[in-house]
């Protein structure tokens, strides 16, 4: 796969996750609680997601390469948007950004990017499922049920396309007028996350207590950004250090590796967790708006 350290902890921070999932599904499915399929599907949808994302779905150039600001603070690949490429393009002309905040500008660019990649997965999946239900003739029980699992589809649809929508004017508002040094957050999940937990049917006390707990998310995501680059780092050194045939040297940097590496996983582990939490509970406030 030619992943980088990095890369390859993400990925078995998302199988893991996966598998947790799955192992769940299997336990409710054996209770018959999943009769419509509903979370079989959502499984499915999941592993494809992660499979485009590191480039296991046999697809050429699907893989959503990561960020090279950890490696040097300048981008590697593109945005595969003409309009966010033109912004990103505004954003590095300006000189209204330090090469810190063009490198935080750049993640958040990238993760833009990403949730336009899962929404038009998810996008592919339901208009695999409609030709499907169009093309039954006998309308039955379980068709009807099939019809409500698209329902709730499409409401995912429309959450992950509201999130796309504000994330592109913030976009362009930042990159037009730099970060505005008031703002309560910085990480992008947790921005979206903010955004949409205001457009939730919350109470103001609970408002304030996803606040905090978004506080605690952030720090939790900066604490797994900083083991991604001492990992990318000691990386980079393991492989300077097998050169040189000091296998001493070599055994203690094999040691401290395989700690950072364990300790990047663990970490991104919590973080996607978390997120996966986060995000069920702002959905839930959403959908209960439109009701």
């Amino acid at each position: 796969l030619h992943l980088s350290a990095v890369k390859l902890a993400e990925l078995h921070s998302d199988l893991k996750i996966q598998e947790k999932d799955e192992l769940s599904w299997k336990k409710l499915k054996a209770e018959g609680l999943d009769e419509d399929g509903e979370k079989e599907a959502k499984l499915r949808r999941n592993l494809n997601v992660i499979m485009t994302k590191y480039g296991m779905n046999g697809k050429k150039d699907s893989q959503l390469v990561d960020t090279n600001y950890i490696k040097d603070g300048t981008e590697s690949d593109t945005l595969d948007d003409p309009r966010l490429e033109k912004l990103w393009s505004k954003a590095k002309t300006s000189g209204k950004f330090s090469d810190e905040e063009l490198n935080k500008l750049w993640r958040e660019f990238k993760h833009h990017k990403e949730k336009i990649h899962e929404y038009n997965i998810l996008l592919e999946t339901v208009s695999r499922t409609e030709d499907i239900h169009k093309n039954v003739i006998n309308p039955s029980e379980e068709n009807l049920v099939k019809e409500e699992i698209l329902h709730s589809k499409h409401r995912e649809l429309k959450d992950k396309l509201r999130s796309i929508n504000q994330g592109f004017e913030r976009l362009r508002k930042v990159s037009h007028q730099g970060y505005d040094t008031t703002s309560e957050f910085e990480e992008p999940r947790v921005i979206d996350l903010w955004d949409m937990a205001k457009s939730a049917n919350f109470t103001e006390k609970e408002l304030e207590s996803f606040r905090e707990e978004l506080k605690h998310f952030e720090a939790k995501i900066e604490k797994h950004h900083h083991y991604q680059k001492q990992l990318e780092i000691s990386h980079q050194k393991l492989k300077h250090i097998e050169g040189t045939g000091d296998k001493d040297h070599l055994n203690r940097n094999k040691e401290k590796y395989a700690m950072l590496e364990e300790k990047t996983k663990e970490l991104g582990y919590k973080v996607k967790k978390h997120l996966q939490d986060l995000s069920s509970r702002i959905s839930q406030g959403l959908q209960h708006n439109e009701l």
